[in-house]
């Protein structure tokens, strides 16, 4: 199999795991990423929220009405700027996901332990550095000069 055929595998096969975790939940992917970000991160301004997942302001209000309808985020005023709101988490009705991500951190660690310490961090290095170019290829899709 390529490089090129293996990425393709192993993108679809994690958007598809996250795709299962979020039909638990009611949603889909981007509004489950989203709630993640959100509760690691918030509150935080819907602007922020759309930057850090490359949406539009309506693209990112359907989301927040969404997560909001499901009762996981609220909208609250923003302490420092009467005229922003804030996305937060709603406290309580935050879903917990211990138990899907246990598994799959249990099952990751088991095949984890046939590398050693240099070839570990050679994948930490590839890992990270294909963060980074996806992260710098979805803003390049998302800013209105992308391609």
């Amino acid at each position: 199999m390529s490089g090129a055929e293996l990425g393709w595998e192993l993108s679809t096969a994690i958007v598809l795991f996250h795709e299962a975790v979020a039909r638990r939940l009611g949603l889909n992917a981007a509004d489950h990423k989203a709630l993640g970000f959100v509760t690691r991160n918030g509150p935080l301004p819907a602007g922020a929220l759309a930057t850090e997942l490359g949406l539009g302001a309506s693209a990112i209000t359907a989301l927040v009405d969404r997560l909001e309808r499901a009762g996981y985020v609220r909208r609250v005023p923003d302490p420092g700027d009467r005229r922003r709101v804030l996305v937060s988490a709603v406290t309580g009705n935050v879903p917990d996901l211990g138990d899907i991500f246990a598994d799959l951190g249990r099952e990751m660690g088991d095949f984890m332990t046939k590398y050693d310490e240099r070839e570990l961090a050679v994948i930490l290095d590839y890992v990270t550095n294909t963060i980074a170019v996806l992260k710098a290829q979805t803003a390049r899709l998302a800013s209105p000069d992308g391609p």
